[in-house]
């Protein structure tokens, strides 16, 4: 079964990668998964897609498939039972702020985690910078409590990955921030079924072992 389904090269804990699982669940679409150790990379990874980053959805044809976003609008292509994906008219401003939280939050978002691997970055001054993109997304929940809408889409998926990567980076501090709409979002998607099933925990993968196939079932999510 395996050689007839799509191969995701995929790590755990990468927000990009999680946001493509959580497609890939809610649309039904089985696949091999392999987890990847970064320090380690498998010469299938470098060889399908020589940036050498996860995630990396290789499809039976061969087509290669590297960019999260991508593998999430693919995957919603085949089957969209929650209708993440945009209408026409919202489909601008969905992507707008999907690539806004890509470039900046997610500049401010490495600083304040991992200073030390940037030169001269100041961790607090790049907290401020990135909770002020977040008060940005508190302001565009209070309506409808997604951020398109009355239920989850696209945006909220792509996104939330890497608001949780924050909220985990000091959890007291960001319970204490004014952002109640926000983490009432935040834990509902971390708390659901949906995101459960994309967190199980693989070994490494390896060629000749055993092949992890993903296929949650999507009957049990909602939305």
């Amino acid at each position: 079964m395996a050689g007839s389904l799509p191969v995701l090269y995929s790590f755990r804990r990468c927000p990009y990668a999680m946001r493509a699982r959580l497609a890939l669940a809610i649309s039904g679409q089985a696949c091999e998964l392999r987890e990847v150790v970064l320090k380690a990379k498998p010469p299938e990874l470098l060889a399908a897609s020589p940036k050498a980053s996860v995630p990396v959805l290789v499809l039976p044809g061969g087509e290669v498939i590297e960019q999260s976003l991508d593998i999430m609008r693919w995957t919603l292509g085949q089957s969209d039972p929650g209708q993440w994906l945009p209408q026409v008219h919202q489909e601008a401003p969905v992507l707008a702020l999907i690539e806004d939280c890509e470039q900046s939050f997610k500049h401010h978002l490495d600083r304040y985690k991992y200073p030390g691997r940037y030169a001269g970055a100041n961790a607090l001054a790049h907290r401020s910078s990135a909770a002020a993109w977040l008060a940005g997304l508190e302001q565009q929940l209070q309506t409808t409590g997604w951020l398109f809408g009355p239920a989850p889409s696209l945006a909220d998926m792509a996104i939330a990955p890497f608001v949780r990567q924050f909220a985990q980076t000091d959890p007291d501090w960001f319970a204490a921030q004014d952002w109640p709409k926000l983490r009432f979002w935040l834990n509902a998607i971390v708390s659901s079924a949906l995101f459960d099933s994309v967190m199980h925990k693989y070994p490494p993968w390896q060629r000749g072992t055993e092949s992890v196939i993903f296929a949650p079932d999507r009957a049990n999510f909602k939305g």
